[in-house]
């Protein structure tokens, strides 16, 4: 199942390439602004194949362009704890007690711990960064990262839960970033190059995986080894 906030043409692409793998695909829609959309939203996932068997958490608010560039920091940040944080929070909380609920529930042949909540951070959340914009993600990814543990904890033996913590990752704004920007990215990783999407997602299989059925509770970086940025 798919997630957008509204009906958008590039959605409709990345399902025409699901169905195109012969798997059959949900696009759903809500707004995480709002409080209201939240146990409908679950609601409608839930109940789309009688369960969930992945969540991955990965909505997040666009502060830095668009009509949010030219907010103020406070407008910004109420705004990512309501999007990134909250709605990241009692999302999983919702969906993750039905997990457990099931697990519970279900025959032995299912092992525990098969169900998995995989939530996305930042990497240098844990090591700072200058600026408004790394202390506003700072604060909100920071916040998931922390929030992982403790939710691991909680849905313990039945439903893991883990955080992949992405470094320079070149979508969209880093395919036209300046060359000081490109530098600091790639200086910025041990491995000297951009993170691709690809990277992230192979991050997302294996934490979904019986592959990391014995992973519960990290926080996975996936930035090509973090250094500080050599100006």
């Amino acid at each position: 199942m798919l997630h957008g906030r509204s009906h958008t043409e590039r959605i409709e692409q990345v399902a025409e390439e699901i169905r195109g793998l012969g798997r059959e695909v949900h696009c759903a829609f809500a707004d995480f602004e709002s409080i209201e959309s939240w146990d409908a939203f679950v609601e409608q996932a839930w109940s789309w194949k009688s369960g969930v068997d992945v969540w991955v958490n990965n909505a997040g608010g666009d502060v830095l362009t668009g009509d949010w560039k030219d907010e103020s920091l406070e407008r910004k940040l109420d705004y990512l704890f309501q999007v990134d944080v909250k709605a990241t929070l009692m999302l999983s909380r919702a969906i993750g007690s039905r997990m457990a609920a099931r697990e519970s529930k279900s025959s032995n042949s299912v092992p525990s711990g098969s169900a998995s909540i995989i939530n996305i951070g930042w990497d240098q959340a844990a090591q700072g960064m200058e600026g408004d914009s790394g202390e506003l993600f700072a604060t909100t990814k920071g916040a998931i990262m922390a929030m992982t543990k403790s939710l691991a904890q909680s849905l313990a033996p039945k439903v893991r839960v883990n955080c992949i913590a992405p470094g320079w990752i070149q979508t969209k704004w880093g395919e036209s970033a300046s060359s000081t920007w490109d530098a600091r990215a790639k200086s910025d990783a041990l491995m000297n190059r951009w993170g691709q999407p690809d990277d992230i997602a192979a991050a997302a299989v294996f934490l979904a995986s019986e592959s990391s059925s014995f992973v519960s509770g990290q926080v996975l970086p996936v930035n090509g080894g973090f250094q500080y940025y050599k100006d």
